[in-house]
């Protein structure tokens, strides 16, 4: 597939997700990270958003629950260059009824070239990145071909 490139802005849209086992995990990354999150766009699944919003007071645009389609709507904003991260602390030990969504919500953020965090270490790495508060240019896949080439 042809690519093109795309701009991430200075302030990004981050998505944040969690499933539940690891929802306290989470919650404590963001209060450390608070500072840094309030400079950018958050974005969360709709328990997690919820309760990291009354926790933090953080402003954030809550989607609906992940299992109630919370994640593909996520998936639905990625494929619309509206995400530019994506922390996710998932439980890869405990099965999930929705697991399809969440390979699908993973699998568009590779398509669309996004940085996905996994876990606190990752989240850490990632948060710690120069790049995070720069405009940084990335490679998607350019759509405008894609749809000529089939057409």
């Amino acid at each position: 597939m042809q690519t093109t490139t795309r701009t991430m802005p200075a302030h990004k849209h981050v998505a944040l997700v969690a499933h539940d086992s690891c929802k306290p995990e989470l919650l404590k990354w963001v209060q450390e990270n608070k500072e840094k999150l309030q400079r950018h766009f958050l974005y969360a699944t709709g328990t997690t958003g919820r309760i990291l919003s009354n926790e933090t007071g953080l402003a954030i645009k809550s989607l609906i629950s992940g299992p109630m389609g919370g994640d593909q709507q996520l998936g639905a904003l990625i494929s619309e260059k509206e995400i530019d991260i994506m922390i996710f602390f998932w439980d890869p030990l405990e099965a999930v009824p929705h697991d399809p969504d969440v390979k699908a919500l993973l699998r568009i953020a590779n398509v669309w070239n996004i940085p996905v965090a996994m876990n606190k270490s990752s989240a850490d790495f990632l948060f710690a990145s120069s790049l995070l508060e720069k405009e940084v240019d990335i490679q998607v896949p350019d759509y405008e071909k894609y749809l000529e080439d089939r057409v």
